[in-house]
């Protein structure tokens, strides 16, 4: 592996779609207690049950601390690569390395990363073995990397559609605990140099009460070039109707890199999902201090989806938006089965949820080699 200290796009290279080939997909085994239940039971039951949806399609490579091992490996398939790695957290999407290609090999982006906002609003400290994830995948994968280290960025707060356009939040990219020294234009002048992109679309906010300060993958996601899901409530009395309703305008109002404009896609939010006290227990507390509270509004949203080379893989609520969510992603995914995560009728998403994420930030695709 070759650390190269230059820009990706000095070479050529850029950030494929999610929806282009992929050769796999990374995830972290769930461990930390206060962030997952009793020992994060119930979110390794939900991690199973999505990794066997993605290993029908593509190879996944997990990633579990030395004393998960066995009991990772014992509870995955056995086509599923299970390798000890230390992390802090699960959030593959935000640790692993942002891949980006030049048509022929890829390479792996290294970004700093600082839990969400450092010691300004940060989730967790330290982050030290978070920080140095996405150096050891590209290690392991024997893939050259890009050293961005010096650029705070979570891989849940971009999305590309793989011919030059790339969208974020304000409220992630210029929170004052990520880049605080860097412009707008300064950030975005990043962005096409690292992503070899040549259109940034910034919409205002993302998720309400989204604790990433406002990820892009949780509120909007293209589906193909020229067409996105934007995540949507009709209820003008939830403080989520102004945030999207703000985004609607500005993707409407926005051509992408290709000149066209953006068609968007209604993507109703369940109803509002608050924590029970139920839910709250068995968690750690962290300095002191209950990590969750119950009565608080989670970021549930079926824009956290994950696309696999044949399996869309959706989180599910128990409302009645859930059917509708995998009946429009289905139209828009016509050539990939449109799976919701549920095993045995028991509803997994909300395993994840409670941790502080879902489907697409728990996960990170390899684009093909």
């Amino acid at each position: 592996m070759k650390i190269l200290n230059h820009f990706p796009s000095d070479d050529g290279f850029y950030m494929p779609a999610e929806f282009s080939a992929h050769f796999g997909c990374i995830l972290i085994w769930p461990h930390r207690r206060d962030s997952w239940q009793f020992g994060a039971y119930a979110a390794q039951r939900a991690f199973v049950q999505l990794i066997r949806l993605i290993s029908e399609s593509e190879k996944v490579i997990v990633c579990a601390r030395f004393d998960d091992y066995d009991n990772a490996r014992s509870a995955l398939p056995s086509q599923v690569r299970v390798v000890e790695m230390s992390s802090d957290d699960s959030w593959a999407r935000d640790v692993a390395p942002t891949f980006v290609t030049n048509g022929q090999c890829i390479r792996g982006i290294d970004w700093g990363f600082n839990a969400w906002g450092g010691l300004y609003d940060g989730l967790y400290f330290p982050w030290d073995k978070d920080n140095k994830m996405a150096r050891k995948l590209c290690d392991l994968l024997d893939k050259d990397c890009y050293n961005m280290r010096h650029f705070i960025l979570e891989g849940g707060s971009v999305h590309s559609d793989g011919e030059g356009t790339i969208l974020t939040t304000e409220e992630c990219l210029l929170s004052p605990g990520r880049n605080p020294d860097m412009s707008k234009d300064d950030i975005e002048d990043m962005l096409c140099r690292t992503l070899g992109a040549k259109k940034v679309i910034w919409l205002k906010r993302g998720i309400y009460l989204d604790e990433t300060n406002g990820h892009v993958d949780n509120i909007c996601a293209f589906t193909s070039p020229g067409e996105v899901v934007l995540a949507w409530t009709d209820d003008k009395n939830d403080p989520q109707y102004e945030i999207s309703k703000e985004c609607l305008d500005i993707l409407e109002s926005s051509e992408d890199a290709m000149g066209r404009k953006i068609k968007v896609h209604k993507l109703l939010l369940p109803k509002p999902v608050y924590l029970t006290e139920s839910d709250c227990q068995g968690l750690d507390r962290f300095n002191d201090e209950p990590t969750r509270h119950p009565g608080d509004r989670l970021a549930a949203s079926y824009v956290n989806f994950y696309i696999a080379n044949k399996t869309v893989i959706v989180p599910q609520f128990g409302d009645e938006n859930d059917k509708k969510a995998l009946e429009l992603l289905s139209t828009l995914f016509p050539t990939r089965k449109v799976a919701g995560l549920i095993s045995n009728d028991a509803l997994l998403s909300k395993d994840l949820l409670i941790g502080g994420g879902n489907i697409h930030c728990l996960t990170q695709q390899i684009p093909i080699f």
